[in-house]
């Protein structure tokens, strides 16, 4: 059985994908266009506002690991240490550290649905985690599912899909190699749990479109009809041209 959000009024979305995706441009998008129709969204950051221990799991990369600290940039790039260390001892260390992120999860997802909220985004959510691990090791996928029944199951769970050497242009954290196969663990995960619905890799402009029409489609939004934007109408009143700004959405297999 899976975990559901307990007020079924509030609408409860989460973005995952490889760095540099574009998960928090597209966030930002989104909260900017319902905004404009005086939606209350409420966004919450993974690693600021759910994981646990984020200090000891900082210093380890940097002074364990001899990672660069921050966040890479185009002029400032740097080489991370953390997620794309393999080891059997780090894998341990993986499976405790995200059964405690899971709980902070139901915790963080029950009080922000409890906000008054129309729309409760997450930026990154349990399964970036989940990503990270082996999954063709049976153990590791009994472990997923076990993870799942802790945490609440989004509506919708965007996966951006991206290129990575694109993705590491725009955000040059870790080797090329890691994006590669990080990219292609997202895709296995989906494969595994089938609950994320994909937003192929295209020009920015058009993932927003894409985000923003299936996001009109599925979800119950209520507000105000703008007059200068008729890309803006709810499914209950026609949104024949929300509809049209999602052709290459890919559903989550079932």
């Amino acid at each position: 059985m899976r975990a559901h959000p307990d007020n079924s009024s509030v609408n409860f979305v989460s973005f995952s994908g490889i760095d540099g995706s574009g998960k928090s441009t597209q966030i930002d998008a989104l909260c900017a266009r319902l905004g404009e129709v005086g939606m209350r969204v409420v966004v919450i950051r993974f690693w600021d506002d759910v994981a646990r221990l984020t200090g000891m799991r900082e210093t380890t990369g940097h002074v364990i690991f001899r990672g660069d600290k921050g966040v890479g940039t185009v002029s400032a790039p740097i080489n991370r240490r953390d997620k794309n260390v393999r080891s059997w001892l780090m894998t341990g260390v993986r499976l405790f550290l995200y059964f405690i992120d899971a709980i902070s999860v139901r915790h963080t997802v029950k009080k922000a649905l409890r906000s008054g909220a129309d729309l409760v985004v997450f930026d990154r959510y349990t399964y970036d985690e989940l990503a990270n691990l082996t999954l063709l090791n049976p153990f590791t996928r009994c472990y997923v599912w076990l993870i799942l029944k802790i945490v609440p199951e989004p509506q919708i769970s965007y996966l951006l899909d991206a290129d990575p050497v694109k993705a590491r242009a725009r955000k040059p954290e870790y080797p090329l190699e890691f994006l590669y196969a990080n990219r292609q663990a997202y895709l296995d995960l989906n494969d595994l749990i089938g609950r994320m619905t994909i937003i192929v890799p295209m020009p920015i402009q058009d993932v927003e479109r894409a985000v923003l029409g299936h996001a009109l489609t599925k979800l119950s939004l209520r507000f105000r009809q703008p007059k200068s934007d008729v890309s803006m109408t709810s499914e209950n009143s026609g949104s024949d041209t929300a509809r049209q700004n999602m052709p290459q959405v890919r559903p989550a297999a079932l």
